[in-house]
């Protein structure tokens, strides 16, 4: 099992957008790049199983071109449940799924 945690504000896509987001730091990001050439799917897309809070989701995180990085798409349901506003640091876990 790979893993990582870390804090990172939550950000809207664009005004008047509905997709909420979390980019994931540069460390955790070069060790995806690193650990998961072979996960990669779909748009260089790598699969996760992420929990925020009391909330476990699966999902992908999809890489940033103005970054370099990867960005951590955050469903409507789960920024409910934990209280998440756009601004606001969320603490995550993040783990790869190969």
């Amino acid at each position: 099992m790979i893993d990582f945690s870390f804090s990172a504000p939550l950000w809207l896509w664009k005004d008047g957008a509905t997709w909420h987001f979390i980019t994931v730091p540069e460390e955790p990001s070069a060790a995806i790049k690193s650990f998961a050439p072979e996960a990669k799917r779909g748009f260089g897309s790598v699969r996760v199983k992420v929990k925020i809070g009391s909330s476990e989701w699966r999902t992908s995180v999809f890489p940033s071109k103005e970054t370099g990085g990867y960005v951590l798409p955050i469903k409507k349901a789960v920024r409910t449940a934990q209280g998440l506003c756009v601004g606001e640091d969320a603490d995550i876990t993040l783990e790869l799924m190969m």
